[in-house]
């Protein structure tokens, strides 16, 4: 027989029942009664706690119990669909996946109970105002179907909590590099006519060139979901996680849905090193003197390295037009919005016509001067 466990609550101070965290209010609010309750005193919002960078080399030998598990009893399930492990309040039934639909959910067994949450961005924008924002997004796709445009998508829209691993680095490097200045030579050549002419020709005189450089990276984001299409996430990026971050409080989390982390410690870190030593070579590239450069040579050293394990708020549609399936994904702190949909061929199609209609009109005047 299975070992029952008891659910952290958080109840309502009127009539018992269990509250939830509203993010218009900022309060966490009881959905029977409608009586709100200050959430400070239990989440510590306010800033009484220290959100710590765990040093990066220390954490990869091995992460301990003590800083596992969501402090609250949850319920988890995989999508067979979509593989995002959803992670939701023990008294909730999961129907279907809130990311993809898909009613195909199977319970989830985690070995080991996941690396808790060092901090949390608190959702903030209200379901409201994202059906807004929708509905004038959708409006603003001109290759969009009428049909789709009229459709009541935003009856499906999600608010859930999804996966970050934040990554900060002092990274000294040393660069070497041929520098190109450009000069011009007039040339002469001989035209289809017969005729002699003479024209400037750009060169480039190469010499060595050296340098150094010192950056911090402050908040890498490595997002670690599989429920969100990461092109999507990387559209409505950034989240403020440098500033606005609260310490980790089951609290906040109370009546949501939270994606479990399926890119772990040891990927999130390459991803990270990857994508810093990317911006590294670019910014060497910038102090290097001279109109073009070649052969640019990077010897960098990475010091203090830390991160983070955080959730940041979305809202996400996730919804099927013919054999195809659409995301809409709004940053549920800041509201930056982004998605696919589907293009009216048929509107393609006129604008095709009306652009070479446009072309041949133009033409058309230009041979009458």
């Amino acid at each position: 027989m299975p070992e029952a466990t008891a659910q952290k609550k958080f109840s309502c101070p009127s009539c018992g029942g269990e509250a939830q965290w509203n993010p218009a209010k900022k309060l966490l609010v009881c959905p029977f009664c409608g009586t709100t309750s200050p959430a400070q005193a239990e989440l510590t919002a306010a800033g009484e706690e220290q959100i710590v960078e765990h040093d990066l080399v220390a954490a990869l030998r091995g992460i301990p119990d003590s800083a596992r598990g969501w402090q609250a009893a949850k319920t988890s399930v995989r999508c067979q669909s979509c593989q995002a492990i959803s992670v939701f309040d023990a008294t909730r039934v999961g129907q279907r996946c809130d990311f993809c639909g898909s009613s195909a959910l199977v319970p989830y067994e985690e070995i080991k109970e996941a690396f808790r949450p060092e901090s949390l961005l608190p959702m903030k924008v209200s379901e409201n105002q994202v059906r807004d924002a929708i509905r004038q997004w959708y409006g603003s796709r001109w290759f969009a179907p009428n049909k789709l445009k009229r459709a009541a998508l935003t009856d499906t829209v999600k608010g859930l909590y999804i996966p970050y691993w934040t990554f900060d680095a002092q990274v000294h490097a040393e660069w070497t590099a041929e520098s190109g200045y450009y000069y011009y030579e007039t040339e002469t050549y001989t035209d289809g006519n017969g005729r002699t002419q003479t024209r400037q020709v750009q060169k480039v005189r190469w010499v060595p060139s050296a340098g150094a450089l010192d950056h911090f990276f402050d908040d890498e984001l490595v997002p670690a979901s599989r429920g969100v299409q990461p092109e999507m996430l990387r559209l409505i990026e950034p989240f403020p996680t440098t500033k606005e971050l609260v310490p980790y409080n089951a609290g906040f989390l109370s009546g949501w849905v939270v994606e479990r982390y399926q890119i772990d410690l040891v990927a999130a870190a390459k991803t990270s090193r990857d994508q810093m030593d990317r911006k590294m070579y670019a910014l060497c590239g910038a102090q290097v003197p001279g109109d073009t450069h070649r052969n640019l040579q990077i010897e960098d050293d990475y010091a203090g390295q830390t991160f983070k394990h955080i959730l940041t708020p979305i809202w996400l549609l996730t919804y099927n037009y013919g054999t195809q399936t659409y995301q809409v994904v709004i940053n549920g702190y800041t509201g930056v919005i982004a998605g696919k949909y589907p293009k009216s061929w048929v509107k393609i199609f006129v604008a095709v016509l009306a652009g070479l209609a446009a072309v041949g009109f133009i033409a058309l005047l230009a041979s009458h001067r």
